[in-house]
């Protein structure tokens, strides 16, 4: 954890910025400041917390909304004057409504994959009669196999023979049906890419012997 005493809190009063951002996806859910109190509360309670510049308090994102951030790591910029908080947000971090303080665009790049993941989670829950989410979800983990079998071989056919624009779409029946087979696991893609960074890490230390 990080020595807060290294912190350059006399730069702003004794405050520092803190940029939320989401775990799953990378997106930049907020700026907020902390103190030292703060910070504390963060890493005591496991939800960010910051101090309120216009009430002069303590406040925990999400106490009144149930939008909660819960802590997944912090990290100091290279001048010990702003802080990266990494979370795990429950609803829109916004105050009106929106997923980031920022907009609503969706998370950038492959950062949608999180974004695809979470409208899944809703989707498990709708009519299957009219979610074909819903409907896999309901034949089972087998059926959910058989559908990425078959997405595997159209998209090895497509890379084969078909057009970038075919390709891209096999793809994304791919992903999207393997994202499904995760979740029928209870699995997410994280544990996906903590293995392919440990195989990278254990490769470049191959190299590197």
């Amino acid at each position: 954890m990080i020595d807060r005493d290294k912190l350059a809190w006399d730069r702003m009063g004794g405050m520092i910025p803190a940029i939320v951002q989401d775990k799953a996806s990378g997106e930049v859910r907020m700026l907020g400041y902390m103190n030292r109190d703060a910070l504390d509360a963060t890493i005591a309670s496991g939800f960010v917390t910051f101090f309120s510049r216009s009430r002069g308090v303590l406040w925990r994102k999400g106490e009144t909304s149930g939008n909660t951030l819960a802590l997944v790591g912090i990290a100091v910029d290279c001048d010990s004057d702003a802080l990266l908080i990494t979370a795990t947000p429950t609803g829109p971090t916004c105050h009106n409504g929106t997923t980031s303080c920022f907009g609503d665009k969706q998370a950038a790049g492959t950062g949608f994959i999180a974004e695809l993941e979470r409208v899944l989670i809703d989707r498990a829950t709708a009519d299957p009669a009219t979610s074909y989410t819903a409907r896999l979800l309901r034949e089972g983990t087998k059926r959910i196999a058989q559908k990425v079998g078959e997405e595997g071989v159209e998209t090895a056919l497509a890379g084969v023979v078909g057009d970038d624009a075919e390709l891209a779409s096999e793809t994304a029946d791919l992903v999207y049906h393997l994202t499904l087979l995760l979740q029928a696991r209870g699995l997410f893609w994280a544990p996906v890419i903590d293995e392919l960074r440990r195989r990278h890490a254990d490769s470049n230390a191959t190299v590197s012997a």
